[in-house]
């Protein structure tokens, strides 16, 4: 397993993203990887998840025609390793990659990064502009509003429910509740962007 401190990491995420926006979003399917990784019995393996999930769209924005094509090369260079560009790559699996997610780790970054995308629409949404007051129910309606946040693939956030042999409420379920307990430290984070 690769070892890069977070902060080698998000280093190297800033050398090619700029834009707030995708760096939010970077921070958040982070923390919603670590989340993930203590609910799911892998707490010795959360630093990695959440260097996996920040480095995810590393040439997403400087690369958009090549993402996840141009991640090896970024990723190597940064000095991470197969492990690393294997789970960063299958994000893209069916769409812009012909890596599939193997772990359990890979499934659960292929089903939540398209899904915290939508979540954070629906927040922004709220008078709140958090997910902090957010019921699934509510989550659960603009999901099926396929002009909501139109961008946000529903069949991959679907697949990814498969992947990981899940019921789609409970993915969407967990993820908000992710995104809930960590938005705090991801809003603070973004106030220095």
């Amino acid at each position: 397993m690769t070892t890069i401190t977070r902060e080698e990491a998000y280093g190297l995420l800033k050398q090619y993203n700029k834009d707030a926006f995708h760096l939010r979003h970077a921070l958040t399917v982070e923390a919603v990887m670590k989340y993930f990784a203590e609910r799911l019995g892998y707490s010795e393996d959360k630093d990695y998840w959440g260097v996996v999930g920040l480095l995810h769209d590393i040439d997403f924005e400087q690369y958009p025609d090549e993402h996840c094509q141009k991640a090896p090369e970024l990723l190597c260079a940064g000095g991470l390793g197969e492990d690393v560009i294997h789970a960063v790559c299958s994000h893209g699996y069916g769409l812009v990659s012909d890596v599939e997610p193997e772990h359990q780790m890979e499934k659960i970054l292929f089903a939540t990064d398209e899904l915290t995308g939508l979540i954070w629409a629906a927040a922004l949404m709220r008078p709140s502009k958090s997910t902090s007051d957010m019921e699934l129910k509510s989550l659960k309606k603009k999901y099926k509003d396929k002009k909501f946040a139109a961008g946000c693939s529903r069949d991959v956030i679907a697949k990814g429910a498969e992947m990981l042999g899940w019921e789609l409420d409970t993915l969407l379920d967990e993820t908000l509740k992710a995104m809930q307990a960590t938005e705090n430290d991801v809003v603070k984070e973004c106030e220095n962007l």
